[in-house]
């Protein structure tokens, strides 16, 4: 069996206490550390100190993390990753547009101005066509539920999937909380513009929001980001 040097044995080190190596490797790294018998000197051969102190080392390490156990996570950790996606969305957004502009610039927008004269003509033709058969056409019906073309919707409060509670705050004061509504009727992000801030009263702002779901701003009908102003209310708890 070819002895490995110390740098590979060292190398194997992770993968050997995670019990990640074959058992030849093993055998190698063992050989390597504790020693062995020269079967054809018959004299012990030493192992090596070096690499054994680094692979006690390494023990120590792996033993205190072993003792740390799972970090809890944060109570708000949801809130934070859908506002982190949110951000990251809205920067792939940005640089899709910035990439359309510039083929604007570059391509389409040189070959418009080109053809721009010889349509002026023509757009002026059917112009006056559309205009004789809109005095003669029949007008049409306008239905009642009709939504206004650009009219804008803020979100609406539906539900929450979580029990509605009073805000434990001092001196009974009120939260009021500004949030941002995604497309799909979820909060994704909030100010609190007045009332305490302190942690505690940011953690259940946020635990109340998680679970609200809202009925989201819309722009010609379609579902958009947006904003709402939330109140909640602040009672005090005297031990």
């Amino acid at each position: 069996m070819k002895p490995l040097s110390c740098k590979a044995i060292r190398a194997s080190f992770s993968d050997y206490l995670d019990g990640a190596v074959s058992g030849r490797q093993m055998q190698q790294i063992a050989r390597h550390i504790e020693g062995f018998e020269d079967e054809a000197g018959g004299v012990r051969i030493a192992g090596c100190a070096a690499c054994a102190r680094e692979l006690t080392a390494w023990r120590s390490t792996q033993d205190a993390l072993s003792s740390l156990g799972p970090a809890k996570a944060p109570a708000d950790l949801a809130l934070r990753l859908r506002v982190a996606i949110s951000h990251e969305h809205a920067r792939r957004n940005s640089r899709l547009l910035d990439r359309l502009s510039l083929a604007w610039e570059n391509a389409v927008r040189p070959i418009l101005l080109q053809v721009t004269g010889g349509l002026v003509g023509s757009v002026a033709l059917m112009g006056g066509i559309a205009l004789l058969l809109s005095a003669v056409a029949a007008p049409q019906e306008v239905l009642a539920n009709d939504e206004p073309l650009g009219a804008l919707t803020a979100p609406h409060f539906l539900y929450s999937t979580a029990s509605p509670v009073a805000i434990v705050t001092e001196n009974d004061t009120a939260v009021i909380v500004e949030a941002s509504v995604d497309s799909h009727g979820r909060v994704y992000d909030y100010t609190i513009v007045a009332g305490p801030q302190n942690q505690a009263v940011r953690t259940q702002v946020a635990n109340q929001l998680l679970g609200s779901v809202f009925q989201p701003a819309s722009a010609f009908g379609v579902p958009v980001r947006g904003r709402v102003v939330l109140t909640f209310a602040g009672i005090s708890v005297h031990g």
